[in-house]
């Protein structure tokens, strides 16, 4: 196991790695400003954003973070090479590590601006894309897709897609184990119903032992993680960080093999009051920031107080982070113990 996250010379991360998903209405700044404070090792990514709101739309907002993120991916949604590449050049500016193109995504917005899962069908399209992406930026380049889409055989539609994009020059490939059905099921329904095929991936692995591939779906322990990364490089973890996040705090140790170090929940706290003060000072909202802290304890005595405090004080008018100090005091007596 590696001790440190840091590009090799073939511009990814070292292995293994133990990333959070792109989460849409979830991996926002405040979110992934707690997830660094659990981790300082795991990959963090920004929830999709698309090309042209990279280029148009207001940057701090859409895409600014603390420089505590990194290491930190921009994911970007679009099929129009020109764009990406703009969009790329802007986040590489900003010193993300990585921009990552979203292949996989079956929400109805993305099928609307053919991007997403839609381009499972398009793999020269795809191609053009991460060529483009890649002239553009300094900083690596990668694919996050499906395993195919609709009635596509996945053993050729995954095959199809990995060639044309490491022809392009892709860095490394993420792979959701499910097929995305772009008819008939919801985007929730997408993440749930049809059935995951880690085979499929790890097979895709053992044709490119020399390429990055890491895995995501359906993934809920680190017990599982590191069974996966016996046969990939990287694991990712979606719902699972979010609505359990203490789990990240064992990240470090037990999948990059750093010393263990029981968290320092009282820091946690203080600098989540911190980060909120300085987003409410900016105009911002404290239940902005403590959405994200509803799952942080799951399972010990407090739990359920806390989370109550958090979803009603904090979205009260005025309420600043001292509600953040209350709700910890629920909880505290039993992490002490722990």
């Amino acid at each position: 196991m590696q001790e440190t996250v840091k590009k090799e010379e073939s511009r990814y991360f070292k292995v293994p790695v133990l990333a959070v998903a792109p989460m849409m209405d979830w991996t926002d700044r405040h979110c992934r400003f707690l997830h660094r404070l659990l981790t300082r090792r795991s990959l963090l990514y920004t929830e999709m954003v698309v090309a042209d709101a990279a280029i148009h739309g207001k940057r701090d907002r859409l895409l600014g973070y603390d420089p505590v993120e990194h290491p930190l991916a921009l994911q970007l949604g679009g099929s129009d090479p020109a764009k990406l590449a703009q969009a790329s050049r802007i986040g590489c500016d900003l010193g993300y590590d990585e921009i990552n193109l979203n292949v996989g995504c079956p929400s109805d917005r993305v099928q609307s601006g053919t991007f997403g899962a839609c381009l499972m069908r398009e793999p020269a399209l795809v191609a053009d894309c991460i060529a483009a992406m890649k002239a553009a930026s300094g900083a690596s380049v990668t694919v996050k897709c499906r395993i195919g889409v609709d009635d596509q055989d996945p053993e050729a539609a995954l095959d199809e897609l990995a060639a044309a994009v490491l022809s392009a020059g892709a860095d490394a490939i993420w792979v959701h184990a499910r097929k995305a059905w772009l008819q008939g099921l919801s985007p929730k329904e997408n993440r749930d119903i049809p059935p995951l095929d880690y085979g499929r991936v790890y097979r895709l692995k053992e044709k490119y032992p020399n390429v990055f591939i890491g895995i995501n779906g359906g993934i809920g322990s680190l017990d599982e993680a590191e069974a996966h990364l016996a046969h990939v490089d990287g694991v990712m973890l979606g719902r699972a960080a979010y609505h359990h996040t203490a789990i990240l705090s064992e990240v470090d140790h037990r999948i990059y093999g750093a010393r263990h170090v029981a968290p320092d929940w009282a820091f946690v706290r203080d600098a989540m009051m911190d980060h909120a003060a300085r987003h409410i000072g900016a105009g911002g909202r404290l239940g902005h920031v403590t959405r994200h802290m509803i799952g942080l304890f799951q399972g010990i005595d407090g739990a359920r107080r806390y989370r109550q405090i958090l979803s009603t004080d904090a979205t009260r008018p005025g309420a600043g982070p001292e509600v953040i100090a209350h709700a910890f005091e629920a909880v505290m007596p039993s992490l002490l113990a722990a």
